[in-house]
């Protein structure tokens, strides 16, 4: 029988719908209002209009680059760059930094990553030790997954990364009921202690991120008893989505709002379409809204087999940031969405891709379309041009022809 974290698991999914855009007006107007950088952002923006995801998707999503240049432009007056809503005291305990640097801030919320939800997933419950090896240096890691562990009611054991054999030792004597961390250090733990020839019969489950886990290591794992689950978290937002023992894709989290869109653009996909992910959360202290992650996955129809009634989507499936040079261009991906949006009767998928050898660059636009006539040919090519500054051929292929893997630019370009 599963065991859920508490009633929102289950919930009616018309029922999570409501609740959510029922509270994002709320959040939207308090973004406008205590977040400089939304001031300008929503600017013009009637945040009592934004009630359902056809007004949500009306908004500018604010993608991850770009939230670095603003905090970058802004690091000598406000190192948020005006997205923390809080300042230093005690209303921010913590804060981190990850790599750009980006800074984050924590709050004083009891799971304020909103992790736990995660943790319980995997198996762990109160009273138990958990072994955390995500970094408590600079980045959030450790700490997004001490808060969790807390709000259940587990003790942790702050092992961070490094250290190996005193991370054995320390599973040893403590015998943590699991571990917390990347796939790839608990391997290199478990190795270890075989190594050692030192036995470590507590540790039956873990929860793990921050990198790819791919089936042959999670079976890896199970074969030592180890039971691994996966999450996907961020600094930005928290928790997105955790795997649960149906072990068919990751299930969203109940605290944010969950879009998929095209990448380069803030369009949402069509059901089952690979695109970028675009999260907008409800933690007041640093509000998202429509923040774009960078990060493709898809859409799993249906709800998940162990009840658990909200969304699914496949995991980590590559990066949406696709821009690449060519002839001494940049080419971005909303260059890509910026041509079809010239051509609205064109509804299908598009791929811009590079081929050629270094210093001799060939571009092909590939177009889905079953009516696409000479003229229109000619149209697109001169669109090319027009964006990009850069001549390209136009094949057009079969609807449902192009690879269904969030990709708008493809270099395949011979390096040898």
């Amino acid at each position: 029988m599963v065991d859920f974290y508490d009633d929102l698991e289950t919930q009616d999914p018309a029922a999570r719908e409501a609740r959510l855009f029922s509270g994002l007006s709320a959040q939207v107007a308090h973004a406008q209002k205590h977040s400089k950088a939304f001031q300008t952002i929503l600017a013009g923006v009637d945040a009592t209009t934004i009630t359902s995801r056809a007004a949500l998707a009306t908004l500018p999503v604010t993608r991850k680059t770009q939230l670095f240049e603003i905090q970058k432009a802004q690091r000598a007056e406000d190192p948020f760059g005006g997205f923390a809503t809080q300042s230093y005291g005690a209303a921010m305990p913590q804060l981190f930094a990850s790599p750009g640097p980006i800074y984050e801030p924590e709050g004083t919320a009891k799971d304020y990553w909103r992790t736990a939800r995660a943790v319980y997933a995997a198996g762990f419950r109160a009273g138990e030790l958990i072994h955390n090896c995500f970094s408590y240096h600079f980045t959030p890691a450790g700490s997004m997954m001490a808060c969790a562990a807390r709000a259940i009611g587990c003790t942790v054991f702050p092992g961070g990364i490094g250290q190996t054999e005193q991370q054995v030792q320390a599973m040893a004597e403590l015998k943590p009921a699991g571990y917390i961390g990347t796939p790839s250090f608990l391997r290199i733990i478990v190795e270890k202690a075989e190594e050692m020839g030192v036995a470590l019969p507590s540790v039956k489950k873990a929860l793990v991120s921050g990198e790819a886990f791919p089936t042959s290591l999670r079976d890896w794992f199970a074969a030592r008893g180890i039971q691994a689950y996966q999450c996907y978290a961020t600094a930005d937002v928290g928790l997105i989505a955790y795997e649960t023992t149906a072990r068919e894709g990751l299930v969203v989290d109940e605290g944010v709002i969950l879009e998929i869109v095209r990448p380069g653009t803030g369009d949402p996909v069509s059901a089952g379409e690979v695109g970028e992910l675009v999260i907008t959360s409800f933690n007041p202290d640093y509000p998202m809204i429509r923040f774009g992650t960078g990060d493709l996955s898809a859409a799993l129809p249906g709800p998940c087999p162990t009840g658990r009634t909200n969304a699914r989507i496949k995991g980590w499936m590559g990066r949406a940031d696709q821009t690449t040079k060519v002839r001494g261009m940049f080419i971005h991906a909303s260059q890509v969405a910026d041509i079809m949006r010239k051509f609205p009767s064109l509804s299908g998928k598009a791929r811009l891709v590079v081929t050629g050898a270094m210093a001799n660059d060939h571009l092909t636009l590939h177009v889905e379309g079953d009516s696409i006539n000479d003229e229109l040919i000619t149209q697109l090519g001169g669109a090319v041009r027009d964006v990009t500054k850069l001549r390209a051929d136009i094949t057009v292929v079969a609807p449902g022809a192009l690879p269904n893997d969030g990709k708008v630019i493809e270099d395949a370009r011979s390096y040898d």
